[in-house]
């Protein structure tokens, strides 16, 4: 029975660390309407706060990876722990929404010029709201982890959301160094998150942990496009970030130059698919007909993607596609992944 028990601290581990308005009367009749607006405003008003691009890659990942494991081990999940994963999902969410939350706050001078649409740069929401709102993720958050995971995933957890702190919050404020916020960035989306959930489901299924070689693929992969990502995610806010004395690669060398070098890394990332798919230790691991032409064609769309931004003089407009189109290429991998 000991036995039987002991993979789901694992499971609760990469769940934990796989680790979320106003409106005014305007006479008779208007007190029956205002309330549902205000509640409309105010709760597209939090779901821009979340960042939802950050919780689709996430969701995405973990669930391709879960996908992967199902399909390598010909095993279904134990659907009792169902409860349990969603209340994982519920803790990620609050961990999310805590550490891009509490970057808001504290970029708002920023982002009133990079990003006017966030919630607190636009003034849907007052700062103080903003700090309502993570403390309550904070506080929801790490109450989920200790309560449901045991001591050591908590402290675990609460250590990610004293990350997230430190990323934002001076003194240290990591994010103004370029390199250590990219190795950050790069460490969680990258590693912890494919790792974690591929341990995790294995443990569901009671199969032994082996690593295998498409899991080592994901990993590499995405650890690499994290790096891009966290690199590529200053592009457009190259001019707010110079006003306010924060070190970005862009503001050291040019959106244009930083934008060819991620594609240039990303191009390698996709030609390192050759080896994985052509050599005779981990080619039978994969499908060579569908792992190379898919990545053939999102490289393509990869050049295509830089030669627009050149060919728009890196416009606000063309910088803000290129960044989409790198997500949408990371967000590519996963849908690919159970297939290759």
């Amino acid at each position: 029975a000991a036995r039987l028990r002991r993979p789901r601290p694992a499971l609760r581990l990469a769940a934990a660390c796989a680790a979320a308005a106003a409106a005014n009367s305007a006479g008779p009749g208007a007190e029956a309407v205002a309330p549902k607006k205000e509640a409309v405003g105010g709760l597209q008003a939090f779901w821009k706060f979340l960042r939802p691009h950050t919780i689709r890659g996430t969701i995405l990942g973990s669930s391709a990876m879960v996908a992967r494991v199902v399909l390598e081990t010909g095993k279904t999940p134990d659907w009792t722990l169902l409860p349990t994963a969603a209340l994982g999902v519920l803790a990620l969410l609050c961990g999310n929404g805590y550490i891009v939350g509490i970057n808001q706050i504290y970029d708002v001078s920023i982002d009133v010029i990079n990003k006017p649409y966030l919630p607190v740069a636009a003034k849907e929401l007052t700062v103080g709201q903003a700090w309502v709102l993570i403390g309550v993720m904070a506080v929801g958050g790490v109450g989920l982890a200790y309560s449901l995971f045991g001591p050591l995933i908590g402290s675990l957890y609460a250590f990610g959301l004293f990350l997230g702190t430190i990323y934002s919050v001076p003194p240290l404020r990591l994010k103004q160094s370029a390199i250590a916020a990219a190795l950050i960035i790069a460490t969680v989306r990258g590693l912890l998150l494919n790792f974690g959930v591929y341990y995790a489901t294995r443990s569901m299924l009671r199969v032994p942990f082996t690593l295998s070689y498409p899991t080592a693929f994901i990993t590499c992969f995405c650890t690499v496009f994290a790096l891009v990502i966290a690199v590529t995610k200053d592009l457009p806010d190259v001019q707010g970030d110079r006003d306010n004395s924060i070190d970005t690669f862009a503001t050291r060398f040019g959106v244009e130059k930083v934008a060819t070098a991620a594609t240039c890394v990303l191009a390698a990332n996709y030609a390192q698919t050759l080896f994985w798919a052509l050599n005779g230790t981990t080619g039978p691991f994969f499908r060579a007909s569908v792992l190379l032409p898919s990545h053939g064609i999102l490289a393509l769309m990869l050049v295509r993607g830089l030669f627009r931004l050149r060919k728009a003089q890196c416009s606000m407009d063309a910088i803000q596609a290129f960044y989409r189109l790198i997500w949408l290429l990371f967000y590519s991998e996963y849908f690919l992944f159970p297939l290759i």
